[in-house]
């Protein structure tokens, strides 16, 4: 990945010397056509194109922003109701992520998340232990968060 981002930034700055105009309209011009040509010689470049993973990313932040924001509205339906009622848990969560720094990210982002925290995680890394503010059912929790950061995290960095 490394290696196509080396070649796609010296295609934009050989654009913008060989168009004679040193702007950034013309390096981001020279970018995108990086790009364009990293992607039709994909075939004969070592790695998956390193595009594709920029795009997952940009998809994770969206994820993240959507759950912050759906997240914001339910809490403040709880606490601005006339008769609070929730269930507060802590919950196990088994994860397939490997290495530290998916599990730091997936516990990032369930902390960072309104109504969840991130209490610890087991000495093996197979678990998270999370606290969250209303949780009816262990299972719809641990399957939610599965199903979103967790998979949006292995698209990323797998």
């Amino acid at each position: 990945m490394a290696f196509q981002i080396v070649i796609n930034l010296i295609i934009a700055f050989m654009w913008m010397f060989l168009s004679e105009s040193y702007s950034v309209p013309s390096f981001i011009a020279g970018y995108l056509l990086g790009i364009l040509l990293l992607f039709l010689l994909r075939r004969f470049i070592p790695d998956t194109f390193y595009f594709r993973r920029v795009l997952k990313i940009v998809s994770l932040i969206f994820l993240f922003i959507k759950e912050l924001l759906s997240s914001n509205i339910e809490i403040v339906k709880l606490v601005y109701s006339p008769k609070p009622n929730f269930e507060p848990a802590i919950f196990e969560l088994p994860t397939e992520l490997k290495s530290n720094w998916e599990i730091t990210l997936l516990a990032n982002l369930i902390s960072l998340t309104p109504g969840t925290l991130s209490v610890a995680v087991s000495r093996d890394n197979t678990k998270l232990f999370i606290h969250g503010m209303d949780i009816a059912d262990n299972n719809e929790a641990i399957g939610s968060i599965k199903n979103t950061f967790e998979k949006a995290i292995m698209e990323v960095t797998r």
